[in-house]
């Protein structure tokens, strides 16, 4: 397992001494770096923070294969009620091991389809349930809180598509809910209903939570070697707690994004795989950088609005959407190419010509030979308009790398969190909008909420 950083052009001998880093600077902060790994490590050890661990947990890993060994053959989709963490991350393992969405195989014995429910639009689910054959669907119902809105509503509209198909009986027999161990009207509902259930540790926080059951579930049930993927993110553990910065990717990767946003003003950092297989995990990485570093206060309690927004871009596609804006547009921007060394396959070009110069260039060459230019070709151009870029490459995109590349966007993401002096793990920005949607949708014990909401609206009709 192979993941490289370059950071090259992360550097002003490349980009300009305003919009790059000396060496001077990125030296003076390499002891607040190591210092930032020693306060997340105390934090790890003490048990504040679990998902360094979830992919040694061997045990889960086994009853997880062991329930989707026990339901092989009986079902063709398996359908995710999540959102959020509880969702991204399926979806990017997805993406990442068995192709891209919506360009994926159609489901075959042992190959089942991906369905993920992780918006309330009404028309988007009456879709969904319309492609979908109840008597060979499993139903993943995900919510470590066990009350999110849209998941429960999602679930019980679901859940009552499958009992009107099915029964009762029958329906839970194919309903495997993930969700809190000690808490939550989800667990309570699947204690009830006889569900197979399965657990997400206290101290992993929905978007750090893809190594847990919330993730792994809905891979083993699509078939996806979830061993593998484990065992690339162990060690990727191992050497993400490293005090070197020549080896610990993950802390090299932290400490210069840091230094860009603290020094250099970047505050937008823009996710470029050049790998469709690899566009599900920007839009997870997308949440796990925004929700864990947009905070408006540090640990101090000062009130400071730090973050830096991430934004998912597609290479090659969005060189033909974006790059224009990259190019010319304001320099507060910082780009990560996510790259892989080897193609699965090489996707060769005919090599026949056609008479015609804009063809026969191409002709006998290959597709990953293109994109691979591509991507050089637009940090070579980024670099020489004074925009700083790096680039993560993978030796290859298969289980083990995915897994050790999400575990070291993890790590890289709490690392930044401590050199910013903020909590990587809460959100508290998401919890008021959830209260004003409880207090809207009249659940009780929220009714403050539904009454603050009548004061904005009658405050909006006095403009």
């Amino acid at each position: 397992m192979s993941i490289q950083f370059d950071s090259i052009n992360l550097n002003s001998s490349m980009v300009g001494p305003k919009h790059g880093l000396d060496l001077s600077e990125i030296q003076a902060a390499q002891p607040k770096a190591l210092d930032a790994l020693e306060r997340f490590r105390k934090s790890y050890d003490q048990g504040r923070y679990g998902f360094p661990s979830l992919p040694s947990q061997i045990a889960i890993q086994r009853d997880i294969l062991a329930c989707a060994a026990s339901m092989k053959g009986t079902y063709d989709t398996v359908c995710v009620a999540g959102i959020g963490g509880s969702a991204l991350g399926a979806w990017a393992l997805d993406c990442g091991l068995r192709g891209p969405h919506p360009v994926q195989a159609a489901h075959t014995p042992g190959n089942p389809r991906l369905v993920i429910l992780d918006n309330v639009d009404p028309e988007f689910m009456q879709q969904a349930l319309a492609s979908m054959n109840p008597a060979r669907t499993v139903v993943v119902p995900i919510a470590k809180s066990g009350s999110t809105a849209e998941t429960m509503a999602t679930f019980l509209v679901v859940d009552e598509w499958m009992k009107r198909a099915l029964g009762a009986k029958k329906s839970s027999a194919r309903t495997i809910a993930v969700t809190s161990e000690g808490r939550g009207d989800l667990k309570a509902f699947a204690t009830a209903n006889n569900l197979a259930t399965f657990h997400i540790p206290e101290n992993v926080g929905g978007r750090f939570s893809v190594l847990s059951a919330v993730g792994l579930v809905p891979a083993a049930l699509a078939g996806l070697d979830i061993k593998a993927i484990c065992r690339g993110a162990a060690s990727m553990t191992q050497q993400s707690w490293a005090a070197d910065l020549s080896t610990n990717v993950a802390l090299r990767s932290a400490l210069y994004h840091h230094l860009l946003l603290s020094l250099r003003k970047k505050s937008i950092q823009v996710a470029f795989p050049y790998s469709n297989r690899l566009w599900g995990l920007a839009f997870w990485f997308r949440q796990l950088w925004a929700e864990s570093l947009g905070k408006a206060n540090n640990r101090k309690g000062k009130t400071i609005h730090a973050g830096q927004t991430p934004v998912a871009a597609l290479g090659a596609t969005d060189q033909h959407s974006q790059v224009q804006l990259y190019m010319e547009g304001p320099n507060d921007k910082v780009f990560t190419f996510w790259a892989t060394k080897r193609w699965n396959t090489p996707g060769p070009i005919p090599k026949a010509r056609t008479g015609y110069e804009s063809f026969d260039y191409l002709a006998g060459q290959s597709l990953g030979k293109l994109i691979d230019a591509e991507r050089n070709a637009t940090a070579a151009a980024l670099t020489a308009a004074s925009r700083p870029n790096c680039t993560y490459t993978l030796d290859r995109i298969d289980a083990s790398h995915l897994g050790a590349f999400i575990q070291m966007l993890e790590f890289q993401t709490a690392f930044m969190g401590e050199l910013m002096g903020i909590d990587a793990f809460d959100q508290p920005g998401v919890e008021q909008g959830k209260v004003f949607t409880f207090g809207l949708m009249k659940r009780p014990g929220y009714e403050a909420y539904a009454e603050t909401y009548k004061a904005y609206e009658k405050k909006r009709s006095q403009q």
